[in-house]
């Protein structure tokens, strides 16, 4: 599933002020990237059927190394999809009400937090 018009998409940012943004935000980088491409995840957990989501926010190097602070990346569009143990990540699905809904708040603060850090 995709997220449109959540004013993430296209936005440009230097690495180290979006490493701060998204680690304060519950996003991880882990293994997620390389020198051009990056990829942020927000792990969803549901307790009572241990189905488990994740909210992606990619990104592309446009000046500089991925893991250089003072790279630059623009961000691509945010997309949810829901693990299958073990063959992986699928978002072509229905998912619960609930998980959309918390992801469009994160989505929001971030932008948020992007536009207030980008003045």
């Amino acid at each position: 599933m995709k997220f449109e018009s959540t004013g993430i998409d296209g936005t440009i940012v230097q690495f180290s002020i979006l490493d701060h943004i998204m680690h304060e935000n519950g996003f991880t980088l882990a293994g997620q990237w390389d020198y051009e491409r990056v990829t942020y995840d927000h792990k969803f957990e549901d307790m009572t059927n241990g189905d488990v989501y994740y909210l992606r926010i990619p990104g592309l190097a446009i000046e500089g190394e991925v893991e250089s602070p003072y790279a630059v990346v623009k961000l691509g569009q945010p997309y949810l999809g829901k693990h299958y143990y073990p063959h992986g990540v699928e978002y072509d699905e229905e998912f619960p009400k609930g998980v959309v809904n918390s992801c469009n708040k994160r989505l929001q603060n971030l932008k948020e937090q992007l536009e207030t850090a980008l003045k």
